[in-house]
């Protein structure tokens, strides 16, 4: 395995730190409960640099004429192997993944004012971690308290953050390789979820499905908490709970992705637990999917990043007119914003080492303001209708929840959809049948 692309990303990213000093630490490890700990997971910004999975880690940038990379670690502890498996230690650490040098962890409090000493700025995020506020706070004193000697400590402190959502917003190559894996797996198992439905089987089944998918496959597990919401379920937007029976006539919403090298899938496919579309069902799920084309025939360079989302809600509030849910001018109830209780959240955000990624979406308050399009940028398109039962919707209506979704890269060319869950009504029966 190379380790190329987090060289190169560590090196762009030095070259933009100007004469200062930049800090990134791993995720720390969290007990769940007593001496048992969550399954670990890396911090996003800390993988996309190194790719070091170990805990206890952290990398520090040095820019200026003689940039340094230097990663700090676990030294190799054969007793605590024992009981918690391989560590790469310091030496192996630097060789294998590429950093001009690698240091034991516990020697990091007293390198970090002499890395600081003279610099004119430290890179670090205020308030996204109050332990490592308080060392980086801890290490400009101890520069500070050298004043007298004639050191100096760094004046600026800047959001690294910004520096690396703006890098992350733009997949490389190696980044794309990934998520197109992710989602292969990840179609493989809306497949397979689709094949094992039928009445009777509980939303936790299907869910197992995924995992053992996703797994076999090769994924580490799921990207987030999964949906699997049968019937009116489908219509809470956050439904995790996945634990009732499904009911033939109705339709099953399943949102789900894997996580494969630390990058997300993001998927969503909607259903009849029968395997047939009724045809108030099929009405809905046309108007859902025809949205979602609209929205991916507006992804293109140069367009905002908004005008997909009002590709999408066009055809939506057409669809309400059309299911006399909605009346009046289409231009008017957008305006209005009388759409949103059947349709209640963006069309879509960036995707990547988080689900929801990094990456600014709008970098002021005027129309003109959002973000704009360009290659190497991925998002997801998730339109939806949500019916739940109220005076305002029509009863024939109640309990439906359609939402689809796809994983879009921008090209030079528009937007290329790499998910392919079946997804035309056509398709989806198909995958159903029990022949």
């Amino acid at each position: 395995m190379t380790f190329d692309p987090q060289i190169r990303r560590r090196r762009q990213l030095l070259d933009r730190l100007g004469d200062g000093v930049a800090i990134i630490p791993t995720a720390p490890e969290r007990l769940r409960n007593r001496d048992a700990h969550y399954p670990y997971r890396f911090d996003s910004y800390f993988w996309y640099l190194s790719a070091f999975p170990e805990p206890e880690a952290v990398i520090v940038l040095v820019g200026g004429d003689a940039p340094q990379d230097l990663l700090f670690c676990r030294e190799n502890d054969p007793e605590r192997e024992v009981w918690d498996g391989f560590r790469y230690g310091p030496a192996a650490a630097a060789e294998i993944f590429g950093f001009a040098e690698a240091c034991p962890l516990a020697t990091l409090d007293k390198r970090l004012p002499e890395l600081l000493a003279n610099r004119h700025r430290l890179w670090h995020t205020l308030g996204h971690d109050a332990h490592w506020d308080r060392r980086a706070a801890a290490a400009l004193n101890a520069v500070r308290a050298q004043s007298r000697n004639g050191t100096r400590a760094p004046r600026e402190i800047h959001d690294l953050h910004a520096l690396l959502d703006e890098m992350r917003l733009i997949k490389d190559a190696h980044e794309i390789e990934l998520m197109r894996r992710a989602a292969a797996i990840t179609d493989s198992g809306h497949r397979r979820a689709m094949h094992q439905c039928r009445p009777g089987v509980s939303e936790y089944h299907l869910e197992a499905e995924l995992s053992h998918e996703f797994r076999r496959l090769g994924a580490s597990g799921h990207a987030y908490t999964p949906i699997v919401a049968g019937g009116a379920n489908a219509c809470v937007l956050h439904y995790v709970d996945n634990d009732r029976p499904l009911v033939d006539g109705s339709l099953l919403l399943i949102d789900a992705g894997c996580e494969l090298a630390g990058y997300a899938a993001d998927v969503t496919r909607s259903f009849p637990v029968g395997g047939r579309f009724s045809g108030v069902q099929r009405e809905v799920y046309e108007i859902v999917l025809a949205a979602q084309s609209a929205a991916i025939a507006a992804l293109r360079p140069g367009a905002p990043f908004i005008a997909y989302h009002q590709a999408a809600l066009r055809v939506l509030t057409q669809g309400l007119v059309d299911l006399r849910v909605l009346t009046g001018n289409v231009d008017d109830l957008i305006a209005q914003e009388s759409y949103k209780p059947w349709y209640m959240h963006r069309t879509g955000h960036w995707l990547g080492l988080d689900v929801h990624d990094a990456g600014d979406y709008r970098f002021g308050s005027g129309d003109e303001d959002w973000t704009v399009l360009a290659p190497g940028m991925v998002l997801t398109v998730e339109p939806g209708l949500y019916f739940q039962a109220s005076d305002a919707t029509p009863v024939h209506l109640h309990g439906i929840g359609v939402r689809i979704e796809d994983d879009v890269l921008i090209t030079a060319d528009g937007g290329e959809a790499y998910t392919h869950a079946p997804k035309s009504i056509a398709a989806i029966e198909e995958t159903m049948r029990h022949d």
